[in-house]
């Protein structure tokens, strides 16, 4: 029995989300080139502006790929409200609903886009279309501040490039009008997008720095919270466990007990490893004298095992109070 959905749905909210800002990055960089009329040798401007297009369509599809990747994933249910309405969501609320603001800022841009030298002059159309920086500033905030790898080094890197590169072209495309006026500005440019890319390593390492837990780890100690159904007849009954892990690394366990009065007639055990989605198959081995416990042994594909210790007390019902669960190898 598989326990959870696929993680095929973890991963794809993942990658589209940093080729999404990936995207989104190229997209403000191109608009930045041709905002500041640079001709770039043998790249026509309808060249860029081609490239620039596509670079916008691909980013909003990502961004797609990535909502509906979160809205079908087990690992961290969102609901349809959580995933529209900014602010309402119980992960990380804030940093979660910049990501909504700019998602929704996105497609607002997109529709502005449509409706240019159609409904919208040129000049209404270009104000309208700064909004495409709170976009960028939007996503960079929510990725560093609620992105499942905000504190990797790869991610972090991506995060100091794209914001070196926009800051520093942005300054650059600020002060246009001084340098045709002949001033030299010297190294400002650079030295803007240098101070972003410094921010934005102090804020991965600092304050948004966040504690990765271990992959598949052997060995850990989680809360338990589940519920025990029984289903007794006459001469044979089945006990089962359904429960949650979460902690220092979070699963899912099931324990399954074939009994008959006065002994236990066999038994099965699997516990699911989150978000990896792989699953320790095994049996139990002793329970608790008083009922509220179990020790269990499995083994992974690769042939690992695992020992498993859970506790509880008694609670309203069906449910585990107080749970504990803990691994070792």
């Amino acid at each position: 029995m598989h326990l959870t959905t696929s993680p095929v749905a973890w991963y794809a909210a993942r990658a589209g989300g940093v080729v999404a800002y990936l995207l989104l990055t190229a997209t403000v960089l191109l608009g930045l080139t041709m905002s500041s009329r640079r001709r770039i040798e043998r790249w026509p401007r309808i060249a860029i502006e081609d490239v620039h297009r596509f670079c916008a369509f691909a980013a909003g599809t990502f961004v797609a790929i990535h909502i509906l990747a979160i809205a079908i994933d087990a690992y961290l249910p969102f609901s349809l409200k959580s995933l529209v309405v900014p602010f309402v969501s119980r992960y990380r609320p804030a940093w979660v609903g910049l990501g909504i603001v700019a998602a929704e800022l996105m497609l607002a841009v997109a529709i502005t886009n449509r409706l240019r030298n159609r409904v919208l002059s040129y000049p209404t159309w270009r104000k309208l279309h700064y909004a495409t920086f709170g976009v960028w500033g939007g996503a960079t905030i929510h990725g560093i501040g609620s992105g499942t790898d905000r504190s990797s080094f790869w991610l972090a890197g991506i995060e100091m490039a794209a914001a070196g590169a926009v800051l520093g072209l942005l300054t650059w495309r600020l002060v246009q009008p001084r340098i045709r006026a002949g001033a030299d500005v010297g190294y400002l440019p650079a030295g803007v997008g240098a101070a972003a890319s410094t921010a934005m390593l102090v804020l991965a390492l600092g304050p948004f720095h966040a504690h990765t837990k271990p992959w598949n780890a052997a060995s850990f100690s989680d809360r338990l919270d589940g519920r025990i159904v029984r289903r007794t007849a006459t001469t044979r009954g089945i006990v089962s466990l359904a429960g949650t892990g979460r902690g220092d690394q979070n699963v899912l366990v099931r324990a399954d007990l074939l009994i008959a009065p006065e002994q236990v007639l066999g038994t099965a055990f699997q516990m699911e490893y989150l978000p990896s989605g792989d699953v320790c198959r095994g049996d139990v081995t002793g329970i608790a004298q008083n009922g509220l416990g179990f020790d269990a042994t499995c083994r992974m594909k690769d042939g690992e095992s695992r020992f498993l210790h859970a506790t509880w007390l008694d609670g309203p019902g069906a449910a585990l109070s107080g749970g504990t669960l803990e691994s070792t190898d």
